[in-house]
């Protein structure tokens, strides 16, 4: 899906890193909540207290999921789940465009 319909979009951005990680949220009728984000090339360490699905929908990056031993490589097209109450490490290789859905 490459658009959304009948949602909310919050106008003020997510800055994270230095601007070099910006998001913003969208709330759905279900209340379910998605962010649309950009990452510049760097390495980044985030936490979640939610279960993440990460759609890369533009660039490439590499991630260490919460208890892997190696990262494993995602670009367009590619998908990743991140468990609630955990921590993952990202090496944007390219400018990385991303759809984050998060579950409870």
């Amino acid at each position: 899906m490459s658009t959304f319909e009948n949602v909310t979009v919050v106008k003020e951005a997510n800055v994270y890193f230095d601007g070099k990680v910006i998001s913003y949220a969208v709330h759905f009728p279900d209340g379910s909540k998605k962010t649309l984000g950009v990452m510049l090339p760097g390495h980044y360490a985030f936490t979640t207290s939610r279960k993440e699905i990460m759609e890369i929908t533009s660039g490439k990056l590499d991630v260490l999921l919460p208890d892997a031993a190696d990262w494993e490589c995602f670009s367009a097209g590619d998908i990743f789940e991140v468990p609630k109450d955990s921590a993952f490490k990202l090496e944007v290789q390219t400018i990385t465009n991303y759809c984050c859905s998060y579950l409870d």
